[in-house]
């Protein structure tokens, strides 16, 4: 068992989530809506501003649909909250992270394990309610790619709040109990991993669905691309490219990434940085370093660098998987980013060395082969096909009655 209360692996159960007795007769007997066959479904999409990798499923699954013929409106969960709660939720999370790690560490085990701290954060999350009603009052079937949102969604429909079906997916390799909620009607995750940690801590069936990245990281680079872009980057061609990203907003001891990549001879470190100017000018000063600011072109990137160096483990090590980028874990940030490196690597996806010298070594040995398939090899249809497959069910019932 770690600090964080996840344990190194995943044999031993926690209480499962147990669906309210009240929500199965909720479901049998609520008032449906009329059908409406004349017109697409329409979907409604919650995620968050905090970081960059909630947003982006959010986007790639709307994206996804309305290719399909759906109504898709995405929300800013926050955007339903007070305005300080926004503040302490948006931008409390980056400084937190940074300038306070070890109440960040603190607050991602209370959430889990202390029933009196997680009730106030339930409590607070109320206020949302009535905001997320008005999202979703036509609504055929809605989505959460941010914990808290699946929290109130899932509140608001086993109470009967929300008539349509609730999904929930899982952006982070680990679960976490805050992912998870009985009146959520299907629990989806990015990797199969994700899905049997769910199982066996919670109980819980997660169904794994498969990534939620753009179709360019799956495309295939040819050699002339690779070249390109590792010029365009100041890369030798006998050099190890050591991709950094450390989101969008740069959190973590970023440096100690840097240095301990550099403790290899053979590596030459490209930093994404994302929106933080300050850390790009402090790497960018050191040799073997390319700091990079906000990119649109990070599938090139990605085609271009031999290895991922992550120390968070959410879109950033899903896009690496898709694109067959080897990832490794470093200097995790805490709470979620060490519950995240902890599944990764007893799933074979990421190691996670913890020395400059484990991590050279690991390194040297570094090659673009890929892992142990992380997602189902055929899944049940994508995010898409299973959310529409939710919205033409709730169709059905309701035609029905």
């Amino acid at each position: 068992m770690t600090a964080l209360g996840v344990p190194r692996s995943t044999h031993g159960r926690r209480r499962p989530l147990r669906r309210p007795r009240h929500l199965r007769v909720l479901r049998r007997n609520r008032p449906t809506e009329d059908p409406r066959p004349d017109r697409s479904p329409r979907v409604v999409v919650l995620t968050a501003r905090v970081g960059a990798g909630h947003d982006r499923a959010a986007y790639e699954l709307a994206a996804r649909l309305r290719a399909r013929g759906a109504v898709v409106d995405v929300h800013d969960y926050l955007d339903a909250l007070p305005r300080y709660g926004q503040v302490i939720i948006g931008d409390g999370y980056g400084f937190t992270v940074n300038r306070l790690p070890r109440f960040f560490d603190w607050l991602f085990y209370a959430l889990e394990h202390r029933w009196d701290v997680r009730g106030i954060i339930l409590t607070f999350l109320t206020f949302s309610e009535r905001t997320v009603r008005r999202w979703t009052r036509d609504a055929d079937v809605v989505v959460s790619t941010f914990p808290l949102s699946c929290q109130t969604l899932g509140r608001m429909r086993a109470a009967g709040r929300i008539g349509v079906p609730v999904i929930s997916y899982l952006t982070d390799p680990a679960p976490h109990r805050m992912w998870l909620h009985p009146g959520v009607d299907t629990h989806l995750s990015v990797t199969s991993a994700c899905a049997a940690a769910a199982d066996a801590m919670y109980g819980v069936q997660v169904r794994p669905a498969g990534p939620l990245v753009g179709p360019a990281f799956s495309r295939a680079h040819t050699d002339a691309d690779r070249a390109e872009t590792r010029a365009s980057l100041g890369l030798r061609d006998d050099e190890t490219a050591v991709l950094i990203s450390a989101g969008s907003l740069g959190l973590g001891d970023v440096p100690s990434l840097v240095s301990a990549a550099l403790t290899n001879p053979a590596s030459h470190v490209v930093v994404l940085c994302g929106r933080n100017t300050g850390l790009q000018a402090e790497l960018d000063a050191m040799p073997r370093v390319t700091a990079l600011g906000w990119r649109d072109d990070v599938p090139a990137l990605m085609g271009a660098c031999d290895v991922l160096l992550h120390n968070a483990g959410g879109l950033s090590v899903t896009e690496a998987l898709v694109a067959n980028l080897p990832a490794v874990t470093y200097c995790p940030i805490p709470g979620h980013g060490r519950a995240n490196a902890t599944v990764l690597a007893d799933a074979g996806l990421a190691p996670w060395p913890t020395t400059p010298e484990a991590l050279a070594e690991v390194l040297d040995g570094i090659s673009r082969t890929s892992p142990l398939s992380p997602w189902p090899t055929d899944p049940d249809g994508d995010v898409a096909e299973i959310v529409l497959a939710a919205a033409g069910e709730r169709a059905q019932v309701a035609a029905a009655s």
